[in-house]
């Protein structure tokens, strides 16, 4: 297995395809590590990163990462959005997840992306083609980083919730970061990667994002879940210490 990853600078790229995943799962099933997202054991899960590279990051048979594992959690035992009946619009649809609520006859499911093979709908989050109120829940994880104008990208989202929607707006966010940096001169690919933590984010954002969240006509709230596991659940789910940004559209 170490030489057919080791042909691929991006192992990611092996990883995507479905045939190959139950073959990875296979190969490194075990009791070490759990992802809840199948509630499948492995004995590792895989290194990922850009300018730093997190060891057990990446489960190699659901291509989760610790805030995919850490979303589900929230979603299974704080939430009845798994269960219920919603009209949903995922932004940028992670692989981890796409499958599975692709398979929720209960949700009426909407992707969308400019690029992604797995959009439904090819749009810019600045300027979405749906009506005003039309969804109950949108996920837009690991998005707005990317957004150069990302008000516009939290206005949008705002508009088209039904009242009383959530948004769940996951962000690499510095929680010891009181300010949201920003600097468009910085434009080098490596330079980037090495101040914003990947070479396409444009901004690092601090705890004035629920402050742009709320700006947006959001309530925002910050669910601190990991505060709620035990030792044993955050390394058997190979988690890390962080909250996940939610907005919610008042019904008033």
């Amino acid at each position: 297995m170490k030489w057919l990853l080791s042909l691929f600078p991006r192992p990611l790229l092996i990883w995507g395809s479905l045939r190959l995943r139950p073959l990875l799962r296979w190969f490194y099933q075990g009791k070490r590590f759990i992802d809840p997202i199948d509630g499948k054991g492995y004995r590792k899960f895989l290194p990922y990163g850009y300018h730093q590279v997190r060891p057990n990051a990446l489960c190699p048979g659901t291509l989760s990462l610790e805030r995919h594992r850490l979303l589900w959690l929230y979603l299974e035992r704080q939430t009845n959005f798994l269960t219920q009946p919603l009209k949903v619009l995922h932004v940028a649809p992670e692989q981890a997840f796409h499958q599975k609520f692709k398979s929720f006859t209960h949700w009426d499911y909407t992707t969308t992306d400019l690029y992604s093979p797995l959009a439904d709908v090819k749009a810019d989050i600045t300027k979405l083609p749906f009506a005003n109120d039309s969804f109950d829940l949108v996920l837009c994880n690991h998005v707005l980083e990317h957004i150069p104008e990302d008000n516009k990208a939290l206005a949008e989202l705002y508009r088209i919730l039904k009242k009383g929607g959530t948004a769940i707006l996951q962000v690499p966010l510095e929680e010891d970061r009181e300010t949201t940096f920003e600097d468009d001169s910085i434009t080098d690919p490596k330079e980037r990667a090495k101040i914003f933590g990947q070479y396409d984010h444009v901004r690092v954002y601090g705890q004035d994002y629920y402050q742009r969240i709320k700006a947006a006509g959001l309530t925002p709230h910050a669910i601190d879940l990991i505060s709620q596991l035990t030792p044993s659940e955050i390394e058997q789910f190979a988690l890390q210490n962080e909250r996940i940004p939610v907005g919610v559209k008042c019904r008033s």
